[in-house]
């Protein structure tokens, strides 16, 4: 994307943590399982709505949408 064009965006695939603890007892655990996965092999975490919020707004994007989809991954669409 370039920094003058209007439209376009970035689509991201990835796992969105549920802030909640209610719904299904699998799914939460899958997610934790990942969390922890990424943490021990890549130094890394799952984020949860509000922490995908804030990178996306220091990257200096503008806006963004997540839909849930696959399972316990989202499809995180991010605006210019």
């Amino acid at each position: 994307m370039k920094n003058d064009s209007k439209g376009g965006k970035v689509i991201i695939i990835d796992m969105v943590m549920k802030d909640e603890k209610k719904g299904d007892d699998e799914s939460l655990q899958t997610q934790l399982f990942f969390d922890m996965l990424m943490m021990v092999l890549l130094a890394g975490k799952e984020r949860n709505k509000n922490e995908w919020a804030k990178l996306i707004f220091s990257a200096g994007f503008s806006d963004y949408k997540i839909t849930p989809i696959l399972g316990v991954r989202s499809l995180i669409e991010i605006y210019p």
